[in-house]
């Protein structure tokens, strides 16, 4: 059983929600958050220390509190709220890095859980039609969040070789998504009019936030597994999620969903990447076998329904956010705005 843990990018949304969510288990003695800047939320009954993964402080703090289960949740998931893509990607491998050469020297840490993404699987036409966690992307992320995450789970791959006396469990969730959390996923289906690649209706699956923290807590109890998929039952695909969350969509082709995310990126829109865009093309499935039958755990949402409590908090999000919508306009009208303004209209831009 766990009694020092130690959670990573506490400072976060679900690192703060897990570490209150870890609070209420009486059999945790000492629960210890680490991040750069202060939580601006509550964390229960965790300590705050303050400290940047990719310096030797993270070190000192395992060794000095015999730490024996540390939670890595501190991979950023867009460039934006690490400063930059530079800062980002420095931060989720760099600071891993140093985090897991932490882990190997103390030998008080015997147990590690991973908050990864699913996105290490890639998106493209070729892919099966449920992903199993002993697969691998058919098409490798070539940038982004999603590339840091597959250099993230060789350096923890890499531990679990050098440490075979510790426990090591990696967490692939599906999108998260629900009523409080802000992901590139959510500003997508938050925008006024949202573009759809033409000809294309991804599947997409989410595990709502609350079913991802339920999650982690329930590792953190659980013997080392491995990489395990983590997702709500079903699928929806990405018309019907328009639809659900009552917005009009636009089929545009796939050539111009880059530079329509780009201009979205730049009015501060959206914070989406290309691994993100090929998931809106081309979608993913998740075998959650292994989440049932050896973690034990069954999510309370399914995607449908984890879905549908993020559209219930988004209502009423329109038109007002898009830059260049003026008064009166219908969604027909917007949407062709936002065309306007990525389509070329001469030789020359072409």
């Amino acid at each position: 059983m766990p009694r020092t843990v130690l959670v990573v990018g506490v400072s976060r949304h679900l690192g703060g929600a897990f570490a209150r969510r870890l609070s209420r288990d009486e059999s945790v003695e000492r629960i210890i958050g680490v991040d750069v800047v202060p939580p601006r939320h509550g964390i229960g009954r965790a300590e705050f220390m303050r400290a940047d993964i990719r310096s030797p402080l993270v070190s000192r703090i395992i060794s000095g509190n015999d730490v024996d289960t540390v939670v890595h949740m501190g991979v950023i998931a867009t460039p934006r709220a690490g400063g930059g893509r530079s800062t980002q990607k420095e931060i989720n491998v760099i600071g891993t890095m140093q985090l897991l050469a932490a882990c190997q020297r103390a030998e008080s840490v015997t147990k590690l859980v991973v908050k990864s993404t699913a996105g290490v699987y890639g998106s493209s036409p070729r892919d099966p039609a449920m992903f199993t966690e002993d697969m691998s992307a058919k098409k490798m992320p070539g940038s982004g969040w999603a590339r840091d995450s597959v250099e993230v789970e060789g350096y923890v791959r890499g531990l679990s070789r050098r440490r075979t006396d510790m426990e090591i469990t990696t967490l692939r969730f599906a999108n998260v998504i629900g009523p409080r959390i802000r992901t590139a996923f959510t500003d997508h289906f938050s925008l006024p009019v949202i573009p759809i690649p033409f000809g294309y209706d991804a599947r997409l699956q989410f595990v709502h936030e609350d079913d991802c923290v339920a999650a982690m807590t329930h590792a953190v109890h659980a013997p080392g597994l491995g990489p395990v998929n983590v997702a709500g039952d079903g699928i929806i695909t990405a018309c019907q999620a328009a639809n659900i969350a009552g917005r009009p969509y636009v089929l545009v082709p796939r050539m111009t969903t880059g530079a329509i995310a780009d201009l979205a990126k730049r009015f501060g829109l959206v914070d989406i990447g290309s691994d993100q865009l090929d998931m809106m093309t081309f979608g993913r499935g998740l075998d959650t076998t292994r989440m049932r039958e050896d973690l034990g755990f069954e999510p309370v949402y399914s995607t449908r329904a984890a879905y549908e409590d993020f559209a219930r908090a988004t209502k009423g999000r329109v038109m007002d956010r898009l830059p260049f919508a003026q008064p009166g306009w219908t969604a027909v009208q917007a949407a062709e705005a936002a065309m306007r303004a990525v389509t070329p209209t001469s030789e020359s831009e072409k």
